[in-house]
């Protein structure tokens, strides 16, 4: 694995910049690269993929710095009352997104510009903007590495993303625990490092993408916000939050499958005990600080969606969302949704490991998130 002054150098040439902006991301860098040359134990796929990764973000962020350089009105922008859907993983939330971005009123993270956000989108070249096929390409490539992830998590160059792509441009997300065991890095992130800076600079990105690319009205999905819920309020003050709910047997074995999938590409022996408990450590954290910080004054801020009614008909469910949120369900909207609902299988078969193999015992899971299941009513 190549050093951090090397991969920043690689960012630089490759884009001919070398204003990084803010010096908020250098720690969890540091740490990042020490963690994957000790710790994760990467074939040679791995490390090229790893350093390929880290030099594109710190790309990125070069680029989005440019644009806030020679363009310094862009940061008039202003994100107002953002919707931001957060819980556990693997229950319901990309399902929502997609259906929430269908509204042709409210804007979503799509793949493609979450992947390449410069230059900024222009509503009068969206449908003809080269990155959309670069993304898809890009995506047909993941899918041939990771064959199973395209049936746990279909997607599109179009489609909502989650923004973990760029809190990895401050290098501090869940993004590299998802690909590589890195231990030390976990630990860093979700006991230590400040998430403040990352989530202004998600702003600052959020500010550049609709600076010529409206509508302004955010809907953003990021699980992982759950760890970091009071940086995530303090950056975003004015926002309102969707909580999914799903209970907990169904959702720890899948999320541990998911990073089980990744991981294998990149490494050639695979601790799945490990990423049982790393993925049982994370979600435990998480639902401690959101309920702490709802329990805080907050809980009002919040509309919850249990899954299996979700499931079963999820139309009712957003009607009373969009009551919550002051706003109207369109026609042209509910329609959309309701075609994309009809159009995407609910049921993607793939082989499944069993929950033994990341050390989960169903009974035992269940006592554990016990004050979870409790607090929102989850059977």
């Amino acid at each position: 694995m190549e050093n951090v002054s090397a991969l920043m150098e690689r960012a630089c040439l490759q884009t001919e910049l070398a204003a990084f902006g803010d010096d908020s991301f250098r720690e969890g860098l540091e740490v990042l690269v020490k963690a994957l040359s000790a710790q994760a134990g990467l074939n040679a796929v791995g490390t090229a993929s790893m350093e390929m990764q880290i030099v594109d973000m710190l790309s990125q962020r070069l680029q989005v710095e440019n644009w806030y350089r020679r363009h310094p009105e862009i940061d008039e922008q202003e994100i107002v009352a953002p919707l931001i859907c957060l819980g556990l993983p693997r229950t319901g939330s990309t399902a929502l997104a997609c259906l929430l971005g269908e509204d042709p009123e409210v804007r979503s993270l799509r793949n493609w510009e979450c992947m390449a956000p410069c230059p900024p989108p222009d509503a009068a070249t969206l449908g003809n903007d080269p990155r959309l096929a670069r993304a898809q390409e890009t995506m047909e490539r993941r899918a041939r590495l990771f064959p199973r992830m395209t049936a746990m998590l279909p997607s599109t160059a179009t489609s909502p993303t989650e923004d973990q792509l760029l809190m990895g441009h401050d290098f501090k997300s869940q993004l590299f625990q998802a690909f590589a065991d890195v231990p030390d890095y976990v630990e860093w992130l979700n006991h230590e490092a400040d998430l403040v800076p990352t989530y202004r600079y998600v702003k600052r990105v959020l500010k550049l993408l609709q600076w010529r690319c409206p509508p302004n009205r955010w809907r953003l999905k990021n699980p992982s916000h759950t760890l970091f819920i009071d940086a995530l309020d303090e950056v975003f003050p004015d926002a309102r939050f969707v909580m999914t709910h799903r209970e907990i047997v169904s959702v720890l074995p899948s999320v541990a499958d998911l990073y089980l999938e990744l991981h294998k590409a990149y490494a050639d022996e695979v601790d799945r005990v490990a990423i049982g408990r790393q993925t049982a450590d994370f979600c435990e954290l998480g639902m401690r600080r959101m309920i702490a910080f709802r329990e805080a004054g907050n809980d009002s801020r919040f509309f919850d969606i249990q899954f299996a009614p979700f499931q079963l008909d999820p139309f009712p469910i957003i009607e009373d969302l969009y009551a919550f949120a002051g706003e109207t369900l369109g026609t042209e909207a509910r329609a959309r949704m309701e075609a994309w609902r009809c159009n995407t299988p609910r049921d993607a078969g793939y082989q499944r490991t069993g929950m033994a193999e990341f050390g989960f015992e169903a009974g035992a899971l269940r006592e554990r998130f016990q004050f979870y299941s409790e607090r929102f009513g989850i059977t």
